[in-house]
């Protein structure tokens, strides 16, 4: 992207930080609020990426701020393997509530996505006895070796890295825009039952209810049912990976709330935390209580910090109402996109739960992904003050992140913005 607020600052960046740690702007951040973020020249620009789904209820929420500095004010760390402390096993308790599943459940916390999807491949391995994962293409689970094998995405991620992590097997996800129906991937399962791997050395199927890298692509109706049977019928742990989807994004608590059945293990991540790391596995106490004690854990893993800011995260969530409102939300950016399809051919599909939306762009009257024309939009709306995301497999889908607590004037504002800019990129 062309906006560059500090050169000499991007100058020392690029001295004195890896090269593979990649950025979508040249946007040094000095102030942000809500939905809004001031540069260090002072402008200001409409955050709808909000930290990669992280910031759901805004950044610097008041309540968010406020139970974290009561918490900076008793103390910020002491390990909870060895000085345990309330306020976790508060988070715990009410994640075991709110997961979907009518079972007794039980929650560890971690630091990362990645490493709570790096946790539940090993709680699911130890409870089975089994060593295979079946994960699937355009997936996207993390950056370790293991979750980086998960990962269904060569590029960026994988290329260069060496020898991926054994017994991992990849499936199509259905995306009927890329010819992929819910069938073709179930006969791939079946396939690779039947070639090259025996179901009772599977020890997990994981999976995202809507994939976030692989391209905002929801999972049709009927198949998350057909994957829990299939994993009812063979003694392989079902996994949620709900990193991206989780609190309040699609319009429920968990995107698993809308496919009418549970996963064994749920992972979260992002938008727990309010802006401060933490994750959790929430899953059947059956199988989180399977490893021996000191199997599981993390120094940091439970940061007073991230813990008092997630207690506060789910209040918010719930007292504001963020799932009615990502709902709404999600259904007027949808509705502005959709007005201007006759304009835009180029604009092939628009889609997503809630407020977890994406637009997906191909070559006008093609299947041909369009990759540059999604540039050129994320261009224009960066010049007019609007941070988009891209994601998907060839880099042609758009992805809409806004904090489900934006203001409705900002809302309004960048709804313009957008628009402006498609039209703007359409131009040429």
């Amino acid at each position: 992207m062309t906006v560059q607020t500090s050169p000499e600052l991007t100058a020392r960046k690029n001295a004195a930080v890896a090269r593979g740690v990649g950025m979508t702007t040249q946007i040094y951040a000095a102030k942000a609020e809500n939905s809004e973020v001031w540069d260090k020249n002072g402008k200001r620009y409409i955050d709808f990426a909000a930290g990669i789904a992280v910031v759901n209820t805004g950044h610097r929420h008041p309540k968010v701020i406020e139970a974290v500095k009561k918490q900076l004010d008793a103390f910020t760390h002491t390990c909870h393997q060895v000085m345990p402390y309330e306020n976790y096993v508060v988070l715990a308790e009410r994640l075991n509530a709110k997961v979907p599943g009518d079972f007794p459940k039980k929650t560890i916390f971690t630091t990362t996505g990645a490493e709570a999807v790096e946790n539940a491949i090993k709680i699911a391995r130890h409870y089975t006895g089994r060593s295979g994962v079946i994960a699937f293409a355009g997936g996207f689970h993390g950056r370790t070796f293991m979750t980086m094998t998960l990962t269904g995405k060569t590029a960026p991620y994988k290329v260069g890295f060496g020898p991926m992590m054994n017994d991992v097997w990849h499936l199509p996800y259905p995306n009927a825009l890329h010819g992929v129906s819910m069938d073709d991937a179930l006969e791939a399962l079946n396939r690779l039952f039947k070639s090259d791997a025996d179901p009772t050395r599977i020890a997990a199927i994981i999976l995202e209810p809507v994939q976030g890298e692989g391209g905002f692509v929801p999972a049709p109706e009927g198949f998350m049912k057909k994957i829990r049977e299939i994993c009812d019928e063979n003694g392989i742990v079902m996994i949620a990976d709900e990193v991206q989807t989780g609190f309040a994004r699609t319009g429920k608590l968990f995107a698993m709330e809308h496919h009418g059945v549970a996963a064994d293990i749920t992972t979260m991540a992002k938008g727990l935390g309010g802006g401060l790391p933490i994750s959790a596995v929430t899953g059947r106490a059956e199988i989180m209580d399977h490893a021996q004690p000191g199997g599981l854990g993390g120094t940091y893993a439970g940061n007073p910090l991230s813990v008092a800011a997630a207690n506060a995260v789910l209040d918010v969530i719930e007292e504001e109402g963020l799932c009615d409102r990502a709902a709404r939300l999600g259904a007027r950016l949808k509705q502005r996109l959709a007005s201007l399809q006759d304009q835009v051919p180029e604009l092939v599909e628009i889609r997503g739960p809630g407020f977890m939306n994406a637009a997906e762009f191909n070559v006008a009257g093609t299947d041909t992904p369009n990759p540059d024309f999604v540039k050129k939009v994320c261009e224009e709306a960066l010049e007019r003050g609007l941070v988009l995301l891209t994601c998907g497999v060839y880099g042609n889908v758009i992805r809409f992140l806004s904090p489900l607590t934006i203001q409705e004037p900002v809302f309004e504002e960048a709804l313009d913005i957008l628009e402006a800019s498609i039209l703007a990129a359409k131009k040429g």
